[in-house]
């Protein structure tokens, strides 16, 4: 599932450290300065589905897409999987069955969530205490790091391989959203997020996944995903 995280702000963009590796792409985000959405559907009930459609929709708004990534796992429909939450308004439930198919029930899974003061939190799913406060949320599975740690069941010189995104909370309280350049294991890219001094990290999703980033020439659009995170500018008048 797919989620896209829109990111505006009213001044230029506070610099932030390049995280960058030869096998992974980041991104740095503040949600103190930088204001954040995540999309799922517009003004008429359609699915964004990709970078190229809320690029274009934003246009129509002044408004300039810079980053976006998806931003969780989703169902054969493009509804979210598990929880998802958006301008304070729960959309899909909390799903705490702790079996089942795929990596989003690799227990523990866990919920990436925005409070209306902008505090950016993550979670496991059996830690998370309701929906007050919150104005935006998606729950995916495995957690990747936990309180510092790997996720007990990540094994080192795994051969499952593909291409993977995720997001983790650095320790000045910044976002790190990241994906893969080439295809990674579990293990390899939890290891990233805790060598960045990430407290907690969630896995978002695999092959399917997508970034697009004009300042690092990475711009792809394609795709038909769920759930999308980016961030814009306003355009000038």
């Amino acid at each position: 599932m797919i989620l896209f995280v829109s990111i505006t702000s009213c001044t230029q963009q506070t610099p932030t450290k390049e995280h960058d590796t030869d096998r992974i792409l980041a991104y740095e985000v503040n949600p103190k300065k930088d204001q954040l959405h995540f999309y799922w559907k517009n003004e008429q009930g359609e699915i964004y589905g990709n970078a190229k459609n809320l690029k274009e929709q934003l246009q129509t708004k002044q408004q300039e897409l810079i980053f976006c990534m998806n931003g969780g796992m989703y169902k054969k429909d493009q509804s979210p999987q598990g929880l998802y939450i958006e301008n304070g308004v729960t959309l899909t439930p909390l799903d705490t069955k702790e079996t089942g198919y795929g990596n989003f029930y690799l227990q523990p899974n866990g919920v990436f969530y925005i409070t209306e003061e902008n505090n950016p939190i993550l979670c496991t799913t059996k830690t998370f205490r309701g929906t007050k406060n919150i104005k935006y949320a998606t729950q995916s599975g495995p957690m990747l790091v936990i309180d510092g740690k790997l996720h007990k069941k990540l094994t080192k010189g795994s051969k499952n391989l593909h291409i993977r995104n995720g997001v983790g909370i650095l320790p000045n309280g910044n976002l790190l959203f990241a994906m893969s350049k080439e295809k990674i294991n579990f293990y390899d890219f939890a290891t990233f997020f805790q060598e960045n001094g990430c407290k907690n990290a969630l896995y978002l999703d695999g092959f399917v996944s997508r970034t697009y980033l004009p300042e690092k020439n990475y711009e792809q659009v394609d795709g038909n995903f769920g759930v999308i995170f980016g961030a814009i500018k306003n355009k000038p008048n």
